[in-house]
Formats: C-alpha cells, sequence, structure tokens
C-alpha cells in the first residue's frame, strides 16, 4: 500500500455522512480528495454556451504519476487560474467538477465511492479503479496551447 499524501489521522467518523461541506475543519475537507488528478486538467470552455470539455492535458504542477500537485502550498501564485476549492468557491465550482469528484458528492447530499480512500483506507484504489487519469495525461509544458483541443477527453469524466 502507498503512503498516503493526505494526513487522514484525527478524522471524525464517516464525517462527510454526518456533516455539511461547509462545516468541515480544513483536515477534513482536504481528506476529501481522492487524488484522481481530474480537476487538475486543462479544461476548455465555449465561449457561446459556457459548455465545459476535459483535455487530458494536466496543469504543469501536477505530478502525472501521483496525480498530485508538485506545489500544492504555493499553486495559486504559480499557476494563474488555479481553483482552489473552499468554502467560498465550492458552490460555482460544481458545474465543472467530474462526477466522481467527492466535493461534489457531498454536496450533492449522495456518499462516497467504494474507491474512494476514506472508504477504502487505501490512497491507490481509486487508481486500481481506473477513476484516476494516471498514465493517459500529458504534462501542459508537452503541448502547445493551439493544439488543445485535440487533446480533449470525449468520455464524461
Amino acid at each position: 500500500m502507498t503512503r498516503d499524501p493526505i494526513d487522514r489521522t484525527g478524522l471524525r467518523p464517516e464525517f462527510w455522512r454526518r456533516y455539511p461541506l461547509d462545516s468541515l475543519p480544513r483536515n477534513e475537507w482536504e481528506a476529501l480528495c481522492d487524488g484522481c488528478g481530474k480537476c487538475c486538467l486543462i479544461k476548455l470552455e465555449d465561449e457561446d454556451s459556457g459548455a465545459v470539455a476535459y483535455t487530458r492535458i494536466a496543469c504543469r504542477l501536477l505530478d502525472l504519476g501521483t496525480c498530485r500537485c508538485g506545489n500544492y502550498p504555493l499553486r495559486r501564485q504559480l499557476v494563474a487560474g488555479c481553483v482552489t476549492l473552499d468554502r467560498d468557491t465550492i458552490e460555482g465550482a460544481l458545474e465543472w467538477m467530474p462526477r466522481t469528484c467527492a466535493y461534489r458528492l457531498v454536496a450533492e447530499g449522495r456518499d462516497l465511492e467504494p474507491w474512494h480512500p476514506l472508504i477504502s483506507g487505501d490512497p491507490e484504489s481509486v487508481h486500481r479503479a481506473g477513476v484516476s487519469l494516471r498514465g493517459r495525461m500529458v504534462a501542459e509544458y508537452d503541448v502547445d496551447e493551439d493544439d488543445w483541443e485535440e487533446f480533449v477527453i470525449e468520455e464524461q469524466v
């Protein structure tokens, strides 16, 4: 079992089922992240419809092997447009977040998936379940911005 990069010690039992998102302390908020990497993919927005299309292009800070940010504490300073999910931004982000995202599931009153590390106890379960984009992403710095549309993921993330 791989060491979990998120400290999950001291979490209240089944906190995601018992408490609303806006009442979670920081450690529980962070523990909701399953490590899929989907929120760190480059997304393209249709200017007319507002529809958001995911690409398989990862933010330049995303570690393609771990699906975790390579500089989480400074991500907003290093990447213009990086969205930090918190109590103030969650509502506006829900419409573009992946259907499998724990933040979205909890906000919609649904339960976490069986492969989520909080359920499985294993941070690798999201990868084994094929939910993460590990092995299917390309780095932002390897793709010319003019070619981003060629990397749109057809499947719903």
